[in-house]
């Protein structure tokens, strides 16, 4: 297998000869309050709710089983679809829409190569929370408790608020310039609150089930782009051989491999990454695919298990989440979280949400985590999730 891909590995596409411009009508067509996820095996528009999965009453997979069996009783085959918080014992945001349009993938249709409207640019108030320098110094805290023992990699965060002058996030935009700059991945525009839609372009598949096959993308581990070609293949290389990079991509395959284990009659991990790259970044990657033992587990069963990832959590997890409570100053709500579908079947696509803002008001929160192990530079993590915020700051036409 190459070490250099385009997209993280995906199950196979959805529709065999997609029509030209089915999957872009749908990016198209998505407003406000609608629910869009493009993934490298399909394009999904939902609109409207016909049944919200509960907050509380037993385990997430078991609610929506249940929402599903409820749709299937009043004669609706449907799916559901939507958002699970950072701390999963928070309400999720999901639903069964009441109307669903299902397309080929995005990267597939000629059409998403059309360039994408402009964003004006100028207006945006941006806030750093916390600053760089006060970002710094929480990521040689962390290093500081690796080092005294007891923590080995901690995933900190920061965030970017974006206030308008007299002007609101327009979510249909911002989705339709995320998602034509790498439709490869997998954007998504999804209500999480009223009046908040959670947007972004995520590169990270955390698991999805078609049958009894799963798979599950760990990405760790990250360099910046570069606009100049040469350094840009100097920088993947030097990825592919970077020690600090290598442990920390381990430490989360490792996580990985140990949460699938239990589901799986059969599980193959590679023993070296690869290289994935998005507009923004090089990322270590691992294509995990494994046998479910059990035809009853469904995607959600698994993406359940996985989450939070050390690629976004930490290792120990119990020790990392306390660091992140002590080290990062704001709530992450749904970043870092999981966005996705799953149908009546049990199949689904479930993504870390990465890459992404929450719109709301006159409003755009933006945010970006880098993975701290001992070995890390304080600097040098910092410029990571500036890196990171290239994607979306690009999107609006700010910059940091």
């Amino acid at each position: 297998m190459s070490p250099l891909s385009h997209a993280p590995a995906a199950p196979a596409a959805a529709v065999a000869h997609p029509a030209v411009g089915a999957a872009t009508a749908l990016l198209d067509a998505y407003r406000p309050g609608d629910r869009f996820l493009s993934t490298p095996t399909r394009t999904l528009l939902a609109e409207g709710v016909l049944l919200d999965v509960p907050h509380g009453g037993g385990p997430l997979p078991a609610r929506v089983d249940s929402v599903l069996a409820a749709a299937r009783q009043n004669g609706a085959e449907h799916l559901v679809i939507g958002a699970i918080p950072f701390d999963a014992d928070r309400p999720a945001a999901l639903v069964v829409p009441r109307t669903v349009r299902s397309g080929p993938p995005l990267v597939s249709d000629p059409l998403v190569g059309l360039p994408p409207g402009e964003p004006d640019g100028g207006g945006w108030t941006v806030t750093e929370e916390p600053s760089a320098e006060a970002y710094g110094r929480a990521v040689a805290a962390a290093v500081a408790r690796m080092r005294a023992g007891g923590l080995e990699k901690v995933v900190l965060a920061r965030t970017l608020e974006l206030v308008g002058a007299g002007r609101e996030p327009e979510p249909a935009a911002l989705l339709g310039r995320l998602a034509r700059h790498d439709p490869g991945g997998y954007a998504f525009a999804l209500p999480t609150g009223p009046g908040r839609t959670l947007l972004g372009a995520s590169p990270e598949l955390l698991v999805s089930r078609r049958g009894g096959a799963l798979v599950a993308n760990p990405l760790a581990g990250s360099v910046p782009r570069s606009a100049d070609l040469a350094e840009d293949v100097r920088r993947a290389a030097g990825l592919l051989e970077s020690a600090k990079d290598l442990h920390e991509h381990a430490v989360v395959v490792d996580g990985v491999r140990a949460a699938m284990a239990p589901y799986c009659s059969e599980l193959a991990v590679p023993e070296r990454p690869t290289l994935v790259r998005t507009a923004a970044m090089w990322h270590l990657s691992t294509t995990v695919t494994g046998r479910l033992a059990d035809p009853r587990t469904t995607a959600l069963d698994v993406a359940c298990a996985l989450h939070p990832t050390p690629a976004v959590c930490g290792t120990p997890a119990a020790e990392a989440r306390r660091a992140i409570a002590a080290l990062e100053p704001f709530d992450r709500g749904f970043f870092t979280g999981v966005v996705g579908w799953q149908d009546a079947g049990g199949d689904g696509e479930w993504v870390v949400t990465l890459r992404c803002a929450e719109a709301f008001e006159d409003r755009l929160r933006l945010y970006a985590g880098a993975g701290v192990v001992a070995a890390s530079d304080a600097a040098a993590e910092t410029a990571e999730t500036a890196a990171k915020f290239v994607t979306f700051l690009r999107a609006v036409g700010a910059s940091l």
